[in-house]
């Protein structure tokens, strides 16, 4: 694989950052690619090891051995093949995927990991500006017809697979875009949106229909979808925010991350500001800001915020500061806990830990925050005695995790769910307790990774497939 002596003679060397100063007067992504040389060095650090964890690291199982081979030899157009063999959108998720890959890979134990995700981002941007990437067009049609209700990356994917087997495939998506939260909840410094665009025209000519300002429950009935589909799969995502329960939280100002980002994207994307802003223009110009929420869409609250002008910003997260390290001898392959400092973090935030946000201080609107440092002791949460403290706060976002799937669509479909309110299906056949009903990604696991909803839209259409069919050559 690679150079044999690549990972013994090269040290790890990731894609770079623009200057702080620079990035923060717009919203354009930032990241500067590697050059070709440096990429095909890069990937000739593979060091060919007996049992590749990075396959299973990776949620998609990305044969990431083989493609880092063949970008070594400079045979980027095979890799391209080798990567969407098993990943239907690589531009996405070698922008905004954590990348697991990496923490499972072998060279990590003893050193730094292969740079994964900037080559497999390299692979697939070479293929869009070669044009090698276009329509693959099924040559016959089965008859078959289905209903994909949410176009986030699970649907995407999913509607994708469908409409190359041959059927016909209807994306009904409730905003007036396609995409989901990778279109109103990633913010534009991720990943820009032309990405998605590209992406849905090559769907539309592979036979994929978007009807989007279309809200399942609401514009059309689940009754109607199950009689004019042969099929119905829900990719809705895990939509329904965790809130803030502690006095003063229903003030204006506290507010729903996603709210936040939401109107930002749309404001990127020319949208007037009625349109981009129903409840009131929501932005944190000249405010000191409060982040609630130590993951990565507080990650994404911060650097907005940033860009909007905020006077200060500060992120507070309920659990104790994780070890600057991981131990490896007890994480790897799995996903470490170590303390993860974003590109958002470093344009500037005050980050605090083990908080518990006791009281929102105002009357009319925000003007503070009451705190009490927490320790956890056999699992349980403590306040410490004697360590309140108040923040000024004039904007205060909630990025406290997701609950599951908005329940007006699903009462009216009369599904069974499982403990958590999710679709209860399995990963197997991903139906619903409805045979002619199936679900996947964030609707049927919960909150998780678009890699993850990547996965599960991929595996779910080959089960539509073999339920329509009776056999399916999708891969599982």
């Amino acid at each position: 694989m690679g150079k044999e002596t690549g990972f013994l003679e090269l040290d790890r060397h990731d894609r770079t950052y623009e200057d702080p100063a620079k990035r923060l007067k717009d919203y354009h992504e930032f990241v500067i690619p590697l050059p070709e040389d440096e990429l095909k060095a890069q990937a000739s650090r593979c060091m060919n090891c007996g049992v590749p964890h990075c396959h299973t690291g990776c949620p998609v199982n990305n044969i990431i051995p083989d493609w880092n081979h063949l970008v070594y030899e400079s045979d980027w157009k095979n890799a391209l093949e080798v990567l969407h063999s098993t990943n239907n959108f690589p531009e996405f998720t070698g922008r905004i995927c954590p990348a697991p890959c990496e923490a499972a890979c072998t060279l990590n134990i003893i050193d730094e990991a292969v740079t994964i995700k900037s080559i497999e981002c390299a692979i697939v941007d070479r293929g869009w500006q070669e044009g090698w990437i276009t329509p693959q067009v099924p040559g016959e049609r089965t008859g078959k017809s289905v209903a994909v209700v949410g176009s986030g990356p699970a649907g995407l994917a999913c509607a994708q697979q469908l409409a190359r087997a041959g059927h016909s495939v209807t994306v009904i998506e409730k905003a007036d875009r396609v995409g989901g939260l990778l279109r109103y909840g990633i913010p534009d410094f991720k990943m820009e949106k032309h990405l998605i665009n590209r992406r849905a025209v090559q769907m539309e000519a592979e036979g994929v229909n978007f009807r989007t300002s279309t809200e399942v429950g609401v514009d059309v009935s689940m009754k109607s979808l199950k009689e004019n589909f042969d099929v119905v799969v829900l990719a809705g995502g895990a939509e329904e925010a965790r809130r803030l329960e502690i006095p003063g939280a229903e003030l204006p100002s506290v507010r729903p991350a996603m709210e936040f980002l939401t109107q930002q994207n749309k404001r990127n994307a020319g949208d007037d500001e009625l349109r981009a802003a129903p409840r009131g223009s929501l932005t944190a110009t000249g405010k000191h800001v409060i982040v609630i929420g130590g993951g990565d869409t507080g990650s994404d609250c911060v650097g907005t915020s940033n860009r909007q002008g905020a006077a200060s910003v500060t992120q507070l997260e309920i659990m104790p500061k994780p070890p600057e390290k991981e131990d490896k001898a007890m994480s790897w392959p799995f996903w470490p806990l170590k303390l993860r400092t974003s590109s958002s973090h470093e344009e500037g935030c005050e980050r605090d830990w083990a908080v518990l946000t006791k009281r929102v201080i105002g009357e009319n609107d925000v003007k503070g925050l009451e705190c009490v440092r927490v320790e956890w002791k056999d699992g349980k949460m403590q306040e410490v005695p004697g360590s309140e403290f108040t923040l000024q706060a004039d904007l205060i976002l909630l990025a406290m995790g997701f609950l599951g799937p908005r329940k007006g669509m699903l009462e009216q479909a009369g599904l069974e769910l499982d403990p958590r309110g999710n679709v209860k299906a399995d990963t197997v056949k991903y139906q619903s307790s409805d045979e002619k009903v199936f679900a996947c990604g964030d609707m049927r696991r919960g909150q998780s990774l678009v890699v993850w909803a990547i996965r599960e839209g991929r595996q779910c259409a080959r089960a539509v497939d073999l339920a329509l069919m009776g056999k399916s050559e999708l891969p599982r």
